[in-house]
Parts: C-alpha cells; structure tokens; sequence
C-alpha cells in the first residue's frame, strides 16, 4: 500500500500498515507513521439534510487532489450491497473512491463509495459511505480488532420471472408487500 500525500510525499513500506479490511463494508482502517499530519474532524451523517452543499475529495483519473461540489440528493438510498448511502451528485469518478466527502465546516461526513453510469464515468449520480458507518467501522476495529456483520443465511427470490411465476401459482398479488425467501440454513 503507497500513501501518497496532497503535497506529492509517497508513504509506503514498514510506514503504512492495513490494520483491518472488509470487503462488504468496502472499507479499510490504515495506520500511517507520520508526524505532522492532521486528522479531518468527524461529522454526523444523520443530521445532513437533502439539499445541504457538499464536496467530493479524490483522485478521479488520476488527477490528484481534486474537489468536486455538489449537493446531498437523498440519504439512505440502496445500491449495489451496500445500504443507506449518500447520494450526491458532487462528481465522483473512478479514483474518487474512498475519498471524503465533506460538509461546508470540513467535516467528514461521508466517504465516497461509487457512481451510477452508463459509461463507466460520472454521468448520474455518486454515492458514499455515511460517515457515521465509518466511524463506527473504525470505533469496533479499534476496541475489537475486528468488526462483526449479522448474517441470517437466508436467500430471497430477486425481482424477475421467477418471482413473478411463483407469487401466481401460489394465488398471492404480484405487488404483494415483503420478501418471498428461497431458502433457508439447515
């Protein structure tokens, strides 16, 4: 893993150490040693407002330190695995991704997680992480070493013809409200 700093400074090596990764909460924690860094304030996720002005920080196509600005779109939308994110559409591109997203007073409240396109580039709208999930994230690697994610087991039917046939042979609505489950864990 390389760090490499707004002003150009690469840290890697003995430097840099992946404390904890997950790939379903697409997140890392990452001790750098170095002095003289300062850390970005947390901010809380749960108090932005749709509408509120915001700032996407990254490195889209390899263009270091870029800002983008933009606006909170809606919260808790569900996209991919990944649940309750921050839409904006603040630019985020590939490269973009685990960039933070700030409000006005610089505080982090979200870091950046995908866009939705057509063509692989910013043409919709981009997503993060609610920073109140990545410090929690960060809080349970701290005290735990680790983080633990519930997990039932239980796979359910997507929307699609298979859905659709089985709602009908069994006399329920097809707009019937719920989740039909396809299986259980022994």
């Amino acid at each position: 893993v390389t760090i490499v700093l707004s002003d150009g400074t690469e840290i890697s090596g003995k430097d840099v150490k992946v404390i904890y990764s997950h790939p379903l909460a697409d997140l890392a924690l990452i001790k750098i040693n170095k002095t003289g860094l300062k850390a970005i304030k947390w901010g809380d996720s749960d108090k932005l407002r749709v509408g509120e002005r915001v700032a996407a920080i990254g490195s889209p196509l390899d263009l270091k330190a870029t800002i983008t600005q933009g606006i909170i779109c809606a919260k808790n939308r569900d996209i991919d695995v990944m649940s309750h994110l921050i839409q904006t559409d603040a630019v985020i591109n590939p490269g973009s991704s685990g960039g933070a997203l700030v409000n006005l007073d610089g505080e982090l409240i979200g870091v950046n997680r995908l866009i939705t396109s057509n063509t692989g580039r910013w043409q919709g709208f981009g997503f993060a992480i609610p920073s109140n999930d990545a410090k929690w994230f960060t809080d349970e690697v701290i005290k735990n070493g680790e983080i633990q994610l519930g997990y039932l087991g239980v796979r359910m039917y997507d929307d699609g013809p298979e859905k659709m046939r089985i709602l009908a042979t069994s006399g329920m609505e097809p707009d019937a409200e719920g989740v039909l489950i396809q299986s259980l864990p022994y």
